[in-house]
């Protein structure tokens, strides 16, 4: 199961577009929350397929978090796919 994660805030190099950072099995990405779209990096087929759909399940949730980090206030957590 992959696993993505926002920053409990942003980072000194962290950038928009909205994005998730995303490992499985070794492989590391950035994915855009908005289009589900690997924009660095890269991951097995499959988790790209189970992302890009969870991205897109949970936009509202994922943009809120991604505001969140931009006022440098704590995240909520949001059900991963293996729930969904």
């Amino acid at each position: 199961m992959p696993t993505a994660f926002l920053n409990s805030g942003p980072l000194a190099d962290d950038h928009p577009p909205p994005h998730i950072h995303v490992s499985s099995q070794g492989f590391e990405a950035l994915v855009e929350i908005g289009t589900g779209r690997i924009s660095e990096g890269k991951l097995p087929v499959k988790a790209a397929q189970l992302v890009a759909s969870w991205c897109s399940s949970h936009y509202s949730e994922l943009m809120a978090n991604w505001q969140r980090g931009e006022n440098f206030e704590p995240m909520q957590m949001i059900q991963g796919a293996d729930y969904d």
